[in-house]
């Protein structure tokens, strides 16, 4: 067997609308057409990723758990969150020179903010 990477992420979230316009409108991603599986959800595309958000009225944002956007410059990405009024930490070095930043969505969720080693 040999997997090919990740090709979504399935993300609960409160409100479908609030957080789809958070992903869309403030970091970027691309909305996809979705089939009705007869509960609230929406797929987005972030180049060849996708996450995919699933309305979850009851959903309280695990601790910890969290996935990442790669960037090329984590300073200017995190100056223009800012400039969006997100709250988005300071970025923090990782071994091998990669930097790493986090903020929340709408939903509570952790999202990281990562700069590999020479970027």
């Amino acid at each position: 067997m040999k997997l090919k990477g990740v090709h979504h992420v399935s993300l609960n979230v409160a409100d479908v609308e609030e957080a789809g316009r958070f992903y869309v409108e403030v970091l970027g991603l691309e909305v996809l057409p979705r089939p009705d599986f007869g509960f609230p959800g929406m797929w987005l595309r972030s180049e060849a990723q996708e996450i995919h958000l699933m309305g979850v009225e009851t959903h309280e944002a695990p601790e910890g758990q969290h996935f990442a956007f790669r960037v090329d410059d984590i300073e200017g990405t995190i100056e223009e969150l800012r400039g969006k009024g997100v709250e988005v930490s300071d970025p923090m070095p990782l071994p091998g020179g990669a930097r790493q930043a986090f903020l929340r969505d709408p939903s509570g969720n952790l999202v990281e903010i990562n700069q590999p080693a020479g970027a």
